[in-house]
């Protein structure tokens, strides 16, 4: 299995284990108060910027730990160029990634057009980004092993 590859299954894996766990956290702490209060629109104003922010920094600090562990297990460097394949892989999966993000963007907006609690707008923008990034992880995965 060759560097990219696993990268990206630890990505994969990363970005699951961080929304899941972050969800899991901010879920206990759901207002109770009307669907519409300005505490649930700050509680998912907090919940979209905080986990952004978390799954940044763990993304960096995996990113960090994942390159000390291949280079003690393998005695191997990163790659220090990309070549073709590699740019075109990565922009293909960016493709994928942003395309449904847009189209999750597009059934958030939706959903204020048929007059769904604000809340719904929230967690279609949440698991959209987190299908785009999963989308993506996977798109690599899958033309690293099969190709382009």
């Amino acid at each position: 299995m060759t560097y990219q590859e696993k990268k990206s299954i630890v990505s994969l894996i990363s970005s699951i284990l961080i929304f899941v766990i972050y969800g899991a956290y901010k879920y206990q702490s759901y207002p109770d108060a009307g669907s519409e209060s300005t505490e649930v629109l700050r509680y998912w104003g907090s919940y979209v910027l905080v986990l952004t922010l978390v799954s940044i920094i763990a993304h960096i600090v995996i990113g960090i730990i994942f390159n000390i562990v291949f280079r003690i297990t393998t005695g191997e460097k990163e790659p220090a160029f990309a070549d073709e394949l590699d740019k075109l892989i990565e922009l293909k999966s960016y493709r994928i990634g942003f395309f449904l993000f847009i189209l999750g963007f597009l059934l958030a907006m939706g959903s204020l057009v048929i007059e769904q609690p604000v809340r719904t707008m929230f967690v279609i923008l949440i698991f959209a980004g987190f299908l785009s990034d999963v989308s993506g992880n996977v798109a690599k995965l899958y033309h690293y092993r099969k190709g382009v």
